[in-house]
């Protein structure tokens, strides 16, 4: 079984000097005002003169812009972070205009994310430190894991959040990621909110809540934070940081916690069927929108399909109006009508069901039918790893 050479980011916490922080902080305004320029032209373009712009032409736009006197500062910083912001606008208008995603929107400068991106021409890595362009001393990075044998570093991007903490993501080709060994094992996976997830074996993944368990903690925070006068001062500043932070930890903790879930999920099974979920219009229920977003459904599906693709898994969506609940996996039959209060009920042919198991095994069954045969299949999604899939009739087994 041969190894896959996948692109894998490794990120890392690290402490910058009093220069290194001005130094990319300075990086960080020019990257965001150089971004919001071209944008402006870009829009201006079409909106007057029906012109596209390109990549291209705003990379001159960039030349010119250094040979005025207003904006001589963005020489002070490397070009390379400066460039690779038009770059990612290009992309955000290529998908835009592929209709994947909404027109792009300047960025601000308090909600915005800092960070700067830097290619192979704009930093050395010798002998495990990092040095940038524009500095003299490697950054002190606290290596929490090593990077994988063999890697070659293609980018690395340097960002700093909400909280006030530094990161830098390192992305390279790992060499070294090899399959997993073939399994008949297959899982149907139910997501929820009493539960976190419910498997088709019938094992009930219990939801941690993490933003339940620290929402005093991010109350007190934000009332203080309320009693702060607004229009800037020290005082406001520290009191915003301290909310980050706690958004922060429960982020952390949540990602740690899906980390863990995917990662023994790939392992133990070649095939994971999953519902094809929209979170976004889930979200727009508004007595369970804070419940929805602590369970990060969509980053799940994200962490579970890239893990999928790297060690030879696979990954089965079911469309979202597949009744999975109402359906009895024993026969067959579909109820006409059930509650989302009723967890457990009882079919004409005798068997009582638990909602969510049945609702797992009725999953992993449609995803199977699907693999099989692709009989009323239509792709929905396409993604590393992993396949959507609609059923154009319901899935009933004979009795």
């Amino acid at each position: 079984m041969g190894t896959t050479h996948v692109k894998r980011a490794f990120k890392y916490r690290f402490y910058p000097t009093d220069a290194q922080a001005a130094e990319l902080s300075r990086t960080f305004g020019c990257v965001r005002k150089v971004y919001n320029l071209a944008l402006a032209a870009r829009t201006q373009a079409w909106v007057l003169r029906q012109e596209r712009v390109n990549y291209n032409a705003t990379s001159a736009m960039l030349t010119a812009w250094k040979r005025t006197e207003e904006l001589a500062y963005l020489n002070d910083v490397s070009s390379v972070p400066l460039q690779q912001a038009l770059r990612h606008l290009q992309t955000a208008f290529t998908h835009f205009f592929a209709k994947r995603a909404r027109y792009p929107r300047l960025k601000s400068r308090k909600k915005s994310r800092k960070s700067a991106e830097y290619t192979t021409s704009a930093f050395r890595f010798r002998d495990g430190k990092l040095t940038l362009a524009k500095m003299t001393e490697p950054l002190e990075i606290v290596w929490s894991r090593p990077l994988p044998e063999g890697a070659t570093l293609s980018t690395v991007t340097v960002s700093q959040d909400a909280a006030g903490r530094w990161f830098v993501s390192l992305l390279c080709e790992d060499p070294g990621v090899e399959p997993l060994p073939t399994t008949d094992a297959a899982v149907g996976v139910d997501a929820g909110l009493d539960h976190l997830l419910t498997l088709s074996t019938g094992e009930k993944i219990t939801n941690p809540r993490h933003e339940r368990h620290d929402r005093d903690r991010l109350a007190k925070a934000q009332r203080k934070l309320a009693r702060k006068a607004k229009g800037g001062g020290a005082n406001r500043a520290k009191a915003r940081q301290r909310v980050a932070r706690v958004h922060a930890r429960i982020a952390d903790r949540r990602r740690d916690t899906l980390h863990k879930i995917t990662t023994r999920l790939v392992r133990e099974n070649q095939t994971i069927v999953i519902e094809d979920l929209t979170v976004r219009n889930l979200l727009k229920n508004g007595r369970l929108a804070r419940a929805i977003s602590d369970a990060a459904w969509a980053e799940f599906r994200t962490m579970l399909e890239y893990k999928a693709w790297w060690y030879g898994r696979e990954v089965i969506a079911v469309d979202r109006w597949f009744p999975s609940s109402k359906l009895c996996s024993h026969c067959g039959t579909l109820q006409d009508k059930l509650p989302l209060s009723v967890r457990t009920w009882t079919c004409g042919c005798g068997v009582t069901h638990d909602r969510d198991v049945n609702a797992a095994r009725n999953i992993l069954a449609a995803g199977l039918a699907v693999s099989a045969c692709g009989a009323g299949v239509r792709p929905q999604r396409s993604s590393p790893g992993g396949r959507s899939a609609m059923k154009q009739e319901p899935l009933r087994r004979e009795p």
